[in-house]
């Protein structure tokens, strides 16, 4: 069982966090480290697997490796759960974020 996210990243942002919803429905990724050697995507799999309650390693990018967008797969949980789960790492509002 897994869910696949469409995300955005934020390379070289203040703080790692998971930010919001933009208006096209993809959840903003905000890390700190910056885009190069990999290390990027290394916190984007650490930081939505602790915001997910998910072992980093079960965060796979699929697509968008080397690219802001991408499309994440989350294993060990369905959909339905995924959304749960963001919304409670987001505080339950599901705040939009502007492009």
């Amino acid at each position: 069982m897994s869910a696949r996210l469409e995300v955005v990243v934020r390379p070289r942002a203040r703080r790692s966090r998971v930010e919001g919803y933009r208006a096209d429905g993809k959840l903003v990724v905000a890390v700190a480290a910056p885009p190069e050697d990999g290390r990027a995507n290394e916190a984007v799999a650490e930081v939505l697997g602790e915001s997910l309650g998910v072992r980093a390693r079960d965060v796979t990018i699929v697509r968008g490796q080397r690219s802001r967008a991408k499309l994440i797969e989350v294993q060990g949980i369905e959909e339905a759960e995924l959304q749960r789960r963001i919304e409670r790492a987001l505080g339950g509002s599901g705040e939009k974020h502007g492009d």
